[in-house]
């Protein structure tokens, strides 16, 4: 099939507006990728380096607590403690709101913004205990947004060395069984080595074994983190002697630059390439791609050595990727960023949305509808098959948010017949434009539009 502009906008990007035209060709939608991020400048986001509170500020914050409890310091203490909770609350709920206004503000269709929220559930971590609650955000826009065009092997390096993923996955307790700092105790973890195989790069099905799990978990020992300084590589943490990870020998000089080595020995394997061209086409495109698009995709990967430019436009310029049938179903985030795309909410009203606030606007809507913000069940993200999001109380919520959501959120509801036509495209069904023009208020007819098949998939 041909290239298609509402297709682009509606598959590949965060949906139709009827203030931003969608892109004009597939060149269109991969040139924002090789120029400045211009949303991130306009809608910020601090980065992970930069954020406060910091770790170190929480933790100089609960000290102080701890060593003033049973004196006349322990109020201030338990305030100032408090309060820096309260802030890193409002921080995440704010980079919350703002990675949803960024998806209804992005030029060319948004392609960006589904690379990022793709790579960012690839690498799921969640935000477990008070001091990482607002982290999560930070993490993916200082390791994963600016490394969406990048090699993946980049990326790589970038996330699994990053201290989020290292606490995440338990990584801080994992000590070589021979190395000096286990005389005093601990053990081997094999948390990060895991996932970072059956996830992140071979797949599940990929040719390791668990001696390669064990091998790759002590080549990890060694990789920290601090509070103060972040990520630190520490010598009397890690296993002596050399390792082997799928049949590839690496140094028995126990040093970062050989973690290195292995994450891009991971990162250019066949099995990675393979691996990582179905899950992108399941992605974008259908929960049973067409064979020669993942095909395509991992021979874009292997020749290209891992370029996510590169297979990204090769998946756009397959026929496969614009076939007419819509085949996928939009998880929760993306229906509720489509949708306010579609009806033109100023990001400032997404950003600032008074009372009732977007915790009932938006967040508990999402966790209603079975996605609660930045904490999916396991690392292993969000699911892709449409099944798990059409459940009937999943569906019940979301057409609860299509009625009723609108019009909290503007003063003024668009025209029904001109709103179906814009959120959906030409292909809009006749019978969806039927019950828009007959449905007894502006309000129901919008959202009769938003919890229509013909919105719900892309």
């Amino acid at each position: 099939m041909p290239f298609d502009p509402h297709r682009a906008a509606i598959r590949f990007g965060t949906g139709l507006s009827p203030l931003l035209a969608p892109p004009e060709s597939i060149s269109a939608m991969l040139r924002p990728l090789g120029g400045r991020d211009e949303i991130a400048r306009q809608l910020p986001i601090t980065p992970y380096g930069e954020t406060r509170p910091s770790l170190a500020e929480w933790q100089a914050a609960a000290s102080r607590w701890r060593e003033a409890r049973g004196t006349a310091q322990e109020k201030p203490a338990r305030e100032a403690y408090d309060a820096l909770r309260a802030e890193a609350r409002a921080l995440k709920l704010r980079n919350f709101t703002t990675s949803l206004a960024r998806g209804v503000a992005a030029p060319e269709g948004g392609l960006r913004e589904r690379l990022v929220r793709f790579w960012a559930d690839h690498f799921t971590v969640r935000a477990d205990g008070l001091r990482w609650l607002h982290l999560v955000t930070p993490f993916v826009e200082e390791t994963i947004r600016p490394r969406v065009a990048a090699r993946f092997e980049e990326m790589l390096i970038a996330v699994v060395t990053h201290p989020v993923m290292l606490a995440y996955l338990d990584q801080e307790r994992s000590l070589g069984p021979n190395s000096p700092a286990a005389r005093r105790g601990g053990g081997l973890n094999e948390n990060l080595a895991r996932e970072l195989l059956e996830l992140h790069t071979v797949g599940v099905d990929g040719p390791y074994g668990q001696q390669d799990v064990r091998e790759l978990a002590e080549l990890l020992t060694g990789l920290g983190w601090n509070v103060e300084r972040g990520m630190e590589y520490r010598p009397r943490r890690a296993e002596p002697g050399a390792e082997t990870v799928l049949g590839t020998a690496f140094s028995a000089r126990a040093e970062f630059e050989t973690i290195r080595e292995a994450l891009r020995m991971l990162a250019r394997h066949p099995a990675t390439a393979r691996h990582m061209a179905r899950k992108i086409a399941v992605h974008f495109v259908a929960d049973t791609p067409d064979p020669d698009l993942v095909a395509t995709l991992e021979t874009a990967w292997r020749d290209s050595g891992g370029d996510l430019f590169a297979v990204t436009a090769t998946m756009l310029e397959h026929p496969a990727s614009w076939d007419r049938q819509a085949r996928k179903v939009k998880p929760p985030f993306d229906f509720v960023q489509s949708s306010l795309r579609a009806l033109s909410v100023p990001p400032r009203r997404i950003l600032d949305t008074g009372r009732p606030g977007p915790r009932r606007l938006f967040q508990r809507p999402l966790a209603a509808m079975g996605q609660d913000w930045e904490r999916p069940l396991g690392p292993d993200g969000w699911p892709e098959q449409a099944e798990a999001w059409i459940s009937p109380p999943n569906m019940a919520a979301r057409i609860d948010w299509a009625m009723t959501m609108p019009g909290r959120l503007l003063d003024a509801l668009p025209d029904p017949r001109a709103f179906a036509g814009a959120a959906v495209g030409p292909e809009l069904p006749d019978a969806v434009a039927f019950a828009a023009r007959a449905a007894e208020s502006r309000g129901e007819a919008i959202g009769v539009v938003l919890a229509s098949p013909a919105f719900q998939r892309r």
